[in-house]
């Protein structure tokens, strides 16, 4: 798929969900979404999360 197809794809779902539910609900979508993007990151291989812990802590990555 494409960048913008995606984009377009998340841009509805975050307006039906501002519809339905108001500020908050559209909040929280996209929490859970990025809460998603990462498992979902971390669980194909594309994020190391120990990685990203130790260069969050400061920490020298690499």
């Amino acid at each position: 798929m494409n960048g913008w197809v995606v984009g377009g794809a998340a841009g509805v779902i975050v307006a039906f969900a501002g519809l339905a539910f108001g500020f908050w609900g559209v909040v929280l979508v996209v929490v859970l979404g990025a809460v998603g993007a990462v498992v979902g990151a971390a669980v194909t291989g594309r994020l190391d999360l120990r990685a990203a812990v130790d260069a969050a802590r400061g920490r020298r990555v690499g």
